[in-house]
């Protein structure tokens, strides 16, 4: 369970990747983004390999790898599994892929998975998650209070990017396990209220 607080980036599913690319480089920049993006075959061994060298080439600051694929060999993601559970330095994981089944359980225990709709607008988090008091956290879930369920679910994806692009927070296990019960507790028509309280109490404290 240890391994898991040091856990430095996410998967995305999303049924459109080179947009979903398109629209993390532009959320990242300046930062420097690697992409390893296969949409017309497989991703297979030898991509695989070129993550791993590019992973091991040393950065002072933080490096997105991003690996988007249609598809992906059971082998090639057997091969970076010791590699997303304990990343290089200053280095962080993006995977896209269209459906959460085209990735082998052991990739989805290591990274959260978040669910893109690619038509939503991308939501703009004012919150510090770094610095938040439980002032900004009732005034939050007040201004969200008339939230739908759909909604809901891209506020969650927004705080996630918030938390670890944003203020490049590395989440406990705690925070990583709220985000990945979120979606499941939306989809199971629990209140997107108490889903949204139960992701910023996490990050909370007195000031």
């Amino acid at each position: 369970m240890q391994a898991h607080s040091e856990v430095k980036g996410h998967i995305v599913i999303s049924d459109d990747i080179e947009a979903e690319v398109m629209r993390l480089e532009e959320e990242l920049a300046p930062s420097r983004v690697v992409k390893f993006v296969v949409t017309d075959e497989s991703f297979k061994i030898e991509h695989a390999k070129a993550v791993l060298a590019e992973s091991y080439i040393s950065e002072s600051q933080t490096k997105y790898i991003i690996l988007g694929a249609s598809d992906l060999t059971d082998i090639a993601q057997n091969s970076l599994l010791k590699l997303l559970e304990e990343p290089p330095r200053n280095i962080e994981f993006i995977i896209i892929s269209p459906t959460k089944s085209n990735l082998l359980p052991t990739v989805r225990s290591r990274l959260p998975v978040l669910k893109v709709n690619s038509s939503h607008q991308k939501i703009e988090i004012e919150l510090n998650l770094a610095r938040l008091d439980y002032k900004e956290v009732f005034a939050f879930l007040k201004e969200h209070a008339r939230t739908k369920k759909e909604d809901a679910k891209d506020l969650v994806q927004a705080l996630f990017y918030r938390a670890t692009v944003t203020d490049m927070l590395i989440l406990t296990p705690l925070q990583l396990d709220n985000f990945d019960k979120a979606y499941r507790l939306l989809t199971l028509n629990s209140r997107p209220q108490s889903v949204l309280a139960m992701i910023l109490m996490s990050f909370a404290r007195e000031r």
